[in-house]
């Protein structure tokens, strides 16, 4: 029997589970803007929080940014060695996230209202997900370049790095 070539996230979860406790640090929740902006921008601040302890991100941000770099290679703006760094470079940092399952619980809390409407599906998918990572707001920095998560991040009682 063949084994399927998808590969899963090595430390996939379902969002019930709480994100490895550590002696100190902030939690960082990796929004997919942010993880684009550090691999395809040159964003250094951003590349800075991938490469941080303590990060949390959806399993949707591991989507999200594989297809900015596909779409990135195919509009002619990566060359072919640079989309597979970009992508041996996702692989590589994701090793070290506590990465989160968009399960039925993130779904129902995406179906309820944030306090910054309107706000797209997929980024209520994120800041459900950081909600339901079950830390206090206080000890979750959302790493973000999106200008409707940062919002309602800071509505939610969120320190935010934009």
């Amino acid at each position: 029997m063949a084994k399927s070539s998808a590969r899963r996230p090595r430390r996939s979860v379902a969002s019930t589970r709480r994100p490895p406790a550590q002696a100190s640090g902030q939690l960082r929740y990796l929004e997919s803007s942010a993880v684009v902006a550090a691999l395809l921008e040159g964003d250094k601040a951003a590349r800075a929080a991938i490469y941080s302890d303590r990060c949390a991100t959806s399993a949707l941000t591991l989507a999200e940014a594989s297809r900015a770099i596909i779409r990135a290679a195919v509009a002619g703006r990566l060359a072919l060695a640079a989309e597979q760094a970009a992508m041996r470079a996702l692989r590589d940092v994701e090793r070290g996230w506590f990465v989160v399952d968009v399960t039925a619980a993130v779904l129902a809390r995406v179906a309820a209202r944030f306090p910054v409407e309107p706000l797209r599906s997929l980024d209520a998918i994120h800041l459900a997900t950081a909600e339901l990572l079950g830390e206090p707001p206080s000890l979750v920095t959302i790493v973000t370049r999106n200008a409707r998560v940062a919002v309602n991040a800071r509505a939610l009682g969120y320190p935010v790095e934009d």
